[in-house]
């Protein structure tokens, strides 16, 4: 069994961004040389995410504006956590849209169902960001 492992860097220019991370993901696995396996794609920050969904604008906009009803960023004094940093939305956000995702690969590439790619989800940005990718198998 080989493995493979690569961190991804991003320049998060919007405080919540949602970047197509898919070509970035699909260039590993054809750097890894791995053929069969699963692939883990996790974001390395407390504030982020990544997901899989489709990447059509208005969905996007629907996801951002159903994230803010449900953790609104502002008035900052409503979170505890919020001592120190503004950033107790971000914390929450990233707990409802999840730390990562795992896709199987089959012969050399992505089993994706139709429409599905990997986003990096960013709530607390305009900094530079990463993901890990790890990929398993032969």
């Amino acid at each position: 069994m080989k493995t493979y492992r690569k961190e991804l860097w991003f320049n998060v220019t919007e405080r919540r961004q949602f970047i197509n991370i898919t070509p970035d993901v699909n260039a590993c696995l054809t750097e890894s040389g791995i053929q069969e396996g699963l692939i883990l794609v996790n974001a390395m920050h407390i504030t982020a995410s990544v997901f899989i969904n489709d990447d059509e604008s208005g969905l996007h906009h629907d996801m951002e504006a159903w994230l803010e009803k449900l953790a609104p960023e502002k008035p900052y004094n409503q979170y505890r956590h919020n001592t120190y940093e503004d950033n107790a939305d971000a914390h929450l956000k990233r707990t409802v849209m999840g730390r990562e995702v795992m896709v199987a690969i089959t012969n050399s590439r992505l089993d994706f169902g139709p429409w599905e790619q990997i986003f990096y989800g960013e709530f607390d940005g305009k900094r530079k960001k990463r993901v890990l990718v790890k990929i398993i198998g032969e």
